[in-house]
């Protein structure tokens, strides 16, 4: 008897914890319910016939709807806009973000906190307060209906430089000093001692950007008017206006996952780093 109280009291330590852990979770999954029916619905739609679906019938599964919706839009094209689009951004934005956010945490200057805030006051503006601003920038250079001109207001971003800042101010200030003791440069101490302890940072920051402008339509719209130059979100919007007047909902949901997978993909394979990079900087829950 004496020796079953011990087990007994540790499995209601367990059932504890467990029932915790559940009530702590409750109102995350409370939240992500609409969500979570808005996608199965989506992936059941885009495995049905759309006949089927109209009738309200489920049972037979095909992969016809992605076969049409293929076929229906020059994905092919699309993908590779989009893709030269947000690859190369990103090249760009992880120079500018890491120097910035070096420049931010490590060089030491007068009013250094005043121009962190002018930086952040950049995630304060909403990005359809700056479209004019930007379309009138980019026509004065010329570079309406370009790829170059989707890209070029996103260049610097206030995200990117807070995430990096937040990373290299973790970094011990004896191991930059003794950097320094050994004749680095500034450019070698950013390169070889800096960037390797702030992949995480930099792979969240990657995941954010190419997520937002692989999904981005408003800017898009503005400046490309060329068919051949569309982005994968204008192309979807087109196919989708086609495929609602003739109630093709699976074909329509069959085409939001073509556009989706890519990055709901790229998120399974980084989830890690990336929830491991905000929690780092502060950002937690």
């Amino acid at each position: 008897m004496t020796g079953s109280r011990p087990l007994a009291q540790r499995g209601l330590r367990r059932l504890r914890v467990r029932v915790g852990v559940a009530l702590r979770d409750l109102p995350a999954l409370v939240l992500a319910l609409p969500f979570l029916f808005v996608a199965g619905y989506t992936l059941l739609a885009a495995f049905t016939p759309t006949a089927q679906l109209n009738r309200g019938e489920l049972g037979q599964f095909t992969l016809e709807n992605f076969r049409l919706a293929w076929a229906s839009a020059d994905f092919p094209r699309l993908y590779l806009n989009t893709a030269l689009f947000v690859f190369g951004l990103l090249l760009v934005q992880v120079f500018t973000v890491t120097t910035a956010g070096f420049a931010l945490a490590q060089l030491k200057v007068r009013g250094q906190n005043a121009l962190f805030y002018l930086v952040l006051a950049q995630l304060f503006l909403p990005p359809s307060a700056l479209i004019l601003p930007n379309f009138l920038t980019v026509n004065r250079l010329g570079l309406t209906d370009t790829l170059s001109a989707l890209a070029l207001p996103y260049v610097a971003s206030a995200t990117g430089a807070f995430l990096l800042r937040q990373g290299f101010l973790q970094v011990p200030r004896e191991l930059l000093e003794a950097a320094l003791v050994d004749g680095a440069t500034p450019w070698q101490i950013l390169t070889r001692v800096l960037l390797p302890l702030v992949r995480p940072q930099l792979a969240a920051f990657a995941l954010v950007s190419l997520v937002y402008h692989w999904n981005e339509f408003l800017w898009p719209l503005v400046v490309i008017q060329s068919p051949e130059k569309r982005v994968l979100s204008l192309g979807f919007a087109s196919f989708a206006r086609s495929a609602e007047s003739g109630m093709e909902w699976g074909l329509i949901a069959a085409g939001a996952i073509l556009v989706a997978l890519p990055m709901v993909l790229a998120f399974l394979l980084f989830q890690r780093a990336f929830v491991e990079a905000f929690a780092r900087s502060g950002l937690k829950g």
